[in-house]
């Protein structure tokens, strides 16, 4: 793949502050519709069930709240933080990925930031802007004043926060895990990159087009820095790219990969390499035999979300501008890599249950790294001294127990 110039990006991912003039600029997106609405031929757009929110907070980062939270839940309910990316609304992207239709069918809330055009020209999440990356300033201040008012004000249960985002959208995710790690048990980065890797424009464009390799310490340090003095626990991590991307290059899953394995303290190789929905997905375990980082590889996929629209449990969303029919819901997946669609059994072990027999699944043969807990993030499971190695035939025994099949 050659090298992507600026003018072959689009201007989405630009902040109003790289124009001459914002005012011409804006009137560049006047064709768009004020509420972005990604329409289907011979299908109509339902009415969006998110609510606007206002007053939530000092709101430093200027964004706007939309909330959705199912009648029939109860308290202590679960709540998945929804990014969009540029060009779209909150309504858009959860119209196109499915997310409040997941939240009917398994029961939890939903918070939907969204940007303002004051703020980006085309609705971008300024995920290079350092303003609006730190830790109690900016954008991701604004994110995090949202969530304490669902907390307070939806009975939320505080333990069992998520957020996930396409492109400005996984990008921003990134910067909320590294930021505010106690807040998420756990995120999903859709054609994102990682925390660190722009704080210019410039910089922007090039971790986009080029994606410069750096040392798993190098991201892990840039991320375990934005909260300094934080030990862990730190969140699990769902990372999600179409190998076609030529606006975010798929070489990002790469970085990202290694800030989070730096970060728990695992080794960059996977601990297992399974098929799902006939795409391929590389699974990293703790010791304790857990998900800790997933990886999903979207062979011959453009920049954008990963659809599989329809009716069956495994299925939502409508597709649209980067909302792609790729055979696969990654916002069903990643429901099912928070915990959210099956009571008792996790992910892991429902797949493992089913893929034992086929040998579906390859447990890598490789070595674990051994390394001195100085390379790994404070609190990472290496970091403590925690045994690396993983007992797969303890792995299978729990999921056949968790399933009722043994005793």
């Amino acid at each position: 793949m050659g090298i992507l110039q600026m003018t072959d990006l689009p201007k989405s991912f630009l902040p109003k502050s790289f124009f001459h003039n914002p005012l011409s600029s804006l009137r560049d997106f006047k064709v768009r519709p004020k509420n972005l609405r990604f329409k289907i031929p011979g299908q109509t757009y339902p009415a969006s069930p998110l609510k606007s929110v206002s007053g939530f907070g000092t709101n430093p980062g200027d964004l706007k709240m939309w909330m959705y939270v199912p009648q029939q839940i109860a308290d202590r309910r679960p709540l998945v933080v929804v990014l969009h990316g540029c060009a779209q609304t909150a309504a858009g992207y959860d119209h196109g990925a499915g997310w409040s239709t997941l939240a009917d069918r398994y029961g939890f809330a939903l918070l939907m930031p969204e940007q303002q055009r004051t703020n980006n020209p085309n609705g971008c999440f300024n995920w290079f802007q350092p303003e609006d990356t730190q830790r109690g300033q900016g954008e991701a201040a604004s994110i995090r004043q949202m969530i304490e008012t669902m907390v307070r004000e939806h009975a939320v249960d505080p333990l069992r926060v998520f957020v996930t985002g396409l492109s400005a959208g996984g990008a921003m995710t990134s910067v909320m895990l590294a930021c505010y790690p106690e807040v998420f048990e756990a995120g999903a980065i859709v054609a994102g990159l990682p925390y660190g890797a722009a704080a210019n424009v410039q910089q922007a464009f090039q971790a986009m087009s080029q994606c410069p390799p750096r040392s798993p310490k190098e991201w892990g340090d840039a991320a375990v820095h934005a909260y300094p003095g934080y030990r862990g626990p730190w969140p699990r991590v769902s990372i999600w790219h179409g190998g076609a991307d030529r606006v975010v290059v798929p070489n990002n899953t790469r970085e990202i990969i290694k800030q989070w394995t730096y970060i728990h303290g695992l080794s960059p190789t996977p601990s297992l390499n399974d098929t799902v929905d006939g795409h391929p997905r590389e699974l990293w375990l703790d010791g304790n035999g857990e998900e800790v980082i997933e990886s999903y590889a979207i062979a011959d996929m453009a920049h954008g979300t990963p659809l599989s629209t329809g009716h069956a449990d495994a299925q939502c969303g409508a597709a649209g501008p980067f909302l792609l029919e790729a055979g696969i819901s990654s916002s069903f997946h990643i429901a099912r890599f928070f915990g959210l669609t099956e009571a008792g059994v996790t992910p892991v072990t429902a797949r493992m249950i089913a893929n034992v027999g086929a040998e579906k699944i390859r447990v890598s043969d490789a070595p674990a790294r051994s390394a001195p807990a100085s390379d790994h993030a404070p609190g990472s499971a290496r970091a403590q001294g925690t045994r690396s190695g993983i007992d797969i035939g303890a792995i299978i025994n729990k999921a056949l127990t968790a399933a009722g099949l043994m005793k």
